[in-house]
């Protein structure tokens, strides 16, 4: 089991270089291959040749590509210096580059954002993992009844309706109308932790809506199954309480694909909910990732792209490790 985790987290390392290499070819390769020059992107609105050039130089846009590559690579984990002559300007590791438009360091701009992100998909997580899953098992248990019915109906309109629609009538409604929830701005949690929960319950009960109604689904069609396979019937035989039959022997093959999808969906989301942030006004990742794309700010852009892969990576790699805890199967495999 430890030489498993040993490939799986070697594997995930090399994934996530190559994933490095390809995002870095396209933001800064493909803009050259274009006819747009990244240092007139930096420059903003100085129009000097000489102050472009020295642009160009200071920022290595001047070397080989892989060359540049090297210099970011080597960057992440000793830090960079920017130099064109006397003009030197040092980038602490990990060292992402600076922001185009901004003329910040990426690093800092990401971590200013990553509270609010893991807020919106930790506190939607748990609401659409305990709901949905909670609603499938109901479903199965009562196939073809009044519940079951409501049930999938139910998740099917989550399904149909995108984020955006939802979420402006969230907001509407309960933001606007009733005042149940405050407006405004996102609110710390070392700040107020009521209000940074007040504020976050309309986009987190938005966003659970969504991936309820898929987890809804995905539990009722595993557990129909499963309760059909022989050894669920020969613990019904040996006289198990039903309880104890779906609670200790079906939940735990109903819960292997929940855990991949699970983990799946929340490393996405640790790389940005863009809608819901768009929609919510909540400063994270996402909207840092739509500003970003707007002004064309390769490096922030590329810097949201590498985050969200690490995080889909070590989501991917927990669920590995998880499986062995869920099914033990996999542990004498």
């Amino acid at each position: 089991m430890i030489r498993y985790l040993i490939r799986r987290l070697v594997t995930s390392v090399v994934l996530l270089i190559i994933v490095s290499i390809v995002t870095f070819g396209i933001f800064f390769l493909i803009p050259k291959l274009t006819g747009t020059d990244p240092a007139r992107l930096f420059a903003g609105k100085v129009t000097d040749p000489s102050a472009i050039e020295g642009i160009r130089i200071k920022l290595g846009f001047n070397k080989p590509i892989w060359v540049q590559y090297a210099d970011f690579f080597k960057g992440l984990f000793v830090g960079r210096d920017y130099a064109n002559g006397p003009d030197v300007t040092h980038c602490a590791a990990p060292c992402f580059g600076y922001s185009f438009r901004t003329d910040q360091e990426v690093w800092p701009l990401l971590l200013n954002r990553v509270p609010v992100t893991a807020s919106l998909a930790a506190g939607a997580a748990i609401l659409w993992l305990v709901g949905g899953t909670l609603a499938g098992v109901i479903s199965a248990l009562r196939r073809r009844t009044f519940i079951d019915r409501t049930v999938m109906f139910v998740a099917l309109g989550g399904v149909s309706l995108p984020v955006y629609f939802t979420g402006l009538v969230a907001q509407l409604v309960f933001v606007h109308k009733v005042h149940w929830f405050p407006g405004g701005q996102y609110i710390n949690f070392a700040d107020d932790p009521g209000g940074w929960a007040l504020k976050l319950i309309p986009a987190w009960v938005t966003l659970a809506l969504l991936y309820a109604a898929t987890y809804a689904r995905l539990t009722r069609a595993t557990m129909l199954e499963t309760l059909g396979e022989d050894y669920i019937r020969t613990a019904r035989a040996k006289g198990l309480r039903e309880t104890s039959v779906i609670a200790k022997h079906a939940m735990r093959a109903v819960l292997t694909p929940i855990v991949t999808v699970f983990g799946l969906d929340l490393g996405g989301l640790l790389g940005g909910a863009i809608l819901t942030e768009t929609v919510f006004s909540l400063p994270g990742l996402g909207l840092l990732a739509i500003t970003a794309i707007r002004q064309l700010d390769l490096p922030v852009i590329m810097g949201v792209t590498l985050f969200a892969a690490f995080f889909i990576i070590l989501a991917n790699l927990i669920v590995d490790m998880l499986y062995a805890v869920i099914d033990p199967r996999v542990r004498l495999g």
